[in-house]
Parts: structure tokens; C-alpha cells; sequence
């Protein structure tokens, strides 16, 4: 076994533990990411977080619709959003209905409501398919930062900077925090699906 000059071990140390900090926030990243995305599945509820991804057209540039306007809950399945500027109601109604979320608002004055029609049980089913491949392409983030931290590590072995022992004990505890992700990834995956099944 190679043993590194004791003047290095703490070099080494900060080194693997910026690569396991570096992959920690990566890895925290992928599940907020994946959080968001499914946030934006619409479950029947009224939510302002539905409407986060819409972009309305400002004289020539594409703003969020956030910036133009302030999007509360009516009720349950309405969405009220009041516009900073009268005159964008159009624009507006227009980037609601061509978004990709099937919804069909109606303008009244300064005010704009959006309806959230009920959800089909066949349209559930649908739901819970995006969601689980969202949730698919978050553990496969996951696993390409651990891929990533480990490759570096191996690279750390094979110069000689590190030790086997060192080199697996990093594995191991790469792989510990792969594992917590995927488990926060599945645990906000089964409440979403039970969200969508539920309502």
C-alpha cells in the first residue's frame, strides 16, 4: 500500500472534501430542479406556482408573467391574476391559453381569472406518467454527480495522492449521499402522485 508523506494528508483531506461539498450541492440542485418541475403539474388545485413558467410578450421581449402581474388563489380551482399594466390583458390571456397547460382564462377589467377545469381520471394517469419521468431524470442527475465525484477521486488514487483506504472510504460516503437524494427525490415523487390521485 502507498503511504502519502504525512505534510500532504491535509491537503488530501480539503481535497476529497470539496469534492464531496462540490457534489453535495450538485446533487441538492438536481432535487430542487426536480421539485420545481413538478410543482408546475397542474393537480386540480389552484396554485400561483402554475403559472410560474408563462412569458408574455412586452414590447418585442419575452417577460415573465410574474414581473407583470401578481397571480392569487380566488379559490380552489380559480387563479386571479391582477395586472400592473391594463393594457397587457391580451397579451396575457394570449400566453395563458398557447401555454401547454390547457387553460382558458376570462378578463375582467384589470383582473384576469383563470379557471382550473377538474381532472379526468384518465388525465391523472397521464399526470402520474410526466411525473415519474421527471422523477427518472432526477436519479439519473443524481447518479452522473456521483459518477463525477468518484471519477475524481479515482483520478486522486491513481496520481498517488490518496490511499485505497482513503479512496474507498470517499466511495462509500459519495454513495451515502447519492442515496439520501434518491430518497428525497422518491419521497417528494410519492407525495406528488398522492396529490394527484387524492384531489
Amino acid at each position: 500500500m502507498y503511504l502519502l508523506p504525512s505534510n500532504q494528508l491535509p491537503r488530501v483531506k480539503n481535497v476529497i472534501n470539496e469534492i464531496r461539498k462540490h457534489a453535495d450541492i450538485r446533487m441538492e440542485k438536481s432535487v430542487e430542479a426536480f421539485k420545481n418541475q413538478i410543482s408546475k403539474v397542474r393537480t386540480g388545485r389552484a396554485s400561483p406556482s402554475i403559472l410560474d413558467g408563462i412569458m408574455v410578450e412586452y414590447y418585442g421581449a419575452a417577460i415573465p408573467l410574474r414581473q407583470l402581474a401578481s397571480v392569487t388563489v380566488e379559490d380552489s380551482r380559480t387563479l386571479a391574476i391582477n395586472l400592473f399594466d391594463r393594457s397587457l390583458g391580451s397579451a396575457v390571456e394570449k400566453a395563458i391559453m398557447s401555454s401547454e397547460l390547457g387553460l382558458n382564462p376570462n378578463s375582467a377589467g384589470s383582473v384576469i381569472r383563470v379557471p382550473l377545469p377538474p381532472l379526468t381520471e384518465e388525465r391523472r394517469r397521464d399526470l402520474i406518467k410526466v411525473v415519474r419521468a421527471e422523477a427518472e431524470q432526477g436519479r439519473v442527475s443524481v447518479r452522473n454527480v456521483r459518477r463525477d465525484a468518484n471519477d475524481k477521486v479515482k483520478t486522486l488514487l491513481k496520481d498517488k495522492e490518496i490511499s485505497e483506504d482513503a479512496d474507498r472510504r470517499s466511495q462509500d460516503e459519495i454513495q451515502k449521499m447519492t442515496d439520501a437524494y434518491i430518497k428525497l427525490l422518491d419521497a417528494a415523487l410519492a407525495d406528488k402522485e398522492k396529490e394527484l390521485l387524492d384531489f
